[in-house]
C-alpha cells in the first residue's frame, strides 16, 4: 500500500519519490544486480505513467545504480570486484589526462568553483553512503566538465559512475566515508599546479584510498609511485609523513 497518492503528486514531486522508491529497493536487493527494469511493470506497480518511471530510472542512470542496454532496456547495475579493478585501471590514465587539461585551462571561476567543493566534502558529516557518493561524484564530473574535451567526459560518464554507485552499496564506516571525501584536495593541488606528483599518480594515490589494486589492470600495476612528503591526516587534523 503506497503511503502517498502519486497521481497527486508534481511531476518533480513524482520523479523524487520513485528515484527513492527505486533506490531502496536495489540497496535492499529486492531488486538484484542484473534484473531487468520493465517500464511496464513498475508503472502499474506504482499507478504512475511509463513515463514518469523512465525519467526515474534515468536519474538513477546518472548515479550509477541502473545501466541501459541499448535495444535491451534499463537493468540494476552489476559489477563484480576484477570490474571495478578494470573500471579504476582506466580511471587512472583518463581521469589523470582530465586533471592535466584542468592544469592548462584553469580559469579562477573554475578553481573558486572545485575550492568550494573541496571545502564542501571536507565539512560534510556524512547521512548516508549514497550522499558521500552523490558529493564525490559531483567532484569528479565537474573536474571532467572542466577538462575542455567533451569526448572524454562523456566518457568518463559513461562508465564511472557504477563504481561511486557500488561502493555505496557495499557500505564504508563513517569514519572511512570522511577520509575519502577529505582527500579531494589533493586533486585540486594538482590543478593548481601545486603539487610535485604526476596527475596518474595523485588519481592513483587517491584510488588506493577507497580500493584494492585499482591499478591492477593497468601499467601502473607492481609500480611505485611518488607521494606527498606531508599529508594531513584527516582523522587528527595532523601532519603525517607518507
Amino acid at each position: 500500500m503506497l503511503d502517498v497518492d502519486p497521481l497527486k503528486m508534481p511531476s518533480a514531486v513524482l520523479k523524487a519519490y520513485l528515484v527513492e522508491k527505486f533506490r531502496d529497493a536495489i540497496v535492499t536487493r529486492k531488486l538484484e544486480p542484473g534484473v531487468r527494469l520493465n517500464e511496464t511493470s513498475l508503472a502499474s506497480r506504482y499507478n504512475v505513467s511509463r513515463v514518469a518511471v523512465r525519467e526515474a530510472l534515468m536519474q538513477l542512470q546518472l548515479q550509477g545504480l541502473v545501466t541501459n542496454s541499448p535495444r535491451r532496456g534499463m537493468f540494476v547495475s552489476s559489477l563484480s570486484d576484477t570490474d571495478t579493478q578494470k573500471i579504476n585501471s582506466l580511471r587512472i590514465p583518463l581521469e589523470g589526462e582530465a586533471l592535466r587539461l584542468c592544469r592548462s585551462h584553469a580559469t579562477k571561476q573554475m578553481l573558486k568553483h572545485l575550492e568550494n567543493l573541496v571545502i564542501q566534502m571536507e565539512k560534510f558529516e556524512p547521512r548516508s553512503e549514497f550522499e558521500s557518493a552523490e558529493l564525490d561524484l559531483q567532484f569528479h564530473r565537474a573536474m571532467w566538465g572542466y577538462c575542455g574535451n567533451s569526448f572524454l567526459a562523456k566518457s568518463l560518464n559513461s562508465f564511472v559512475p557504477i563504481v561511486f554507485a557500488h561502493r555505496a552499496l557495499d557500505g564504508m564506516s563513517d569514519e572511512r566515508l570522511r577520509w575519502t571525501l577529505r582527500h579531494h584536495r589533493l586533486l585540486l593541488e594538482v590543478i593548481e599546479g601545486k603539487s610535485k606528483q604526476s596527475p596518474e599518480e595523485a588519481i592513483l594515490v587517491h584510488l588506493r584510498i577507497g580500493y584494492n589494486e585499482p591499478e591492477r589492470f593497468s601499467t601502473f600495476s607492481g609500480k611505485p609511485v611518488k607521494k606527498k612528503q606531508h599529508s594531513e591526516d584527516s582523522t587528527t587534523g595532523k601532519k603525517r609523513k607518507s
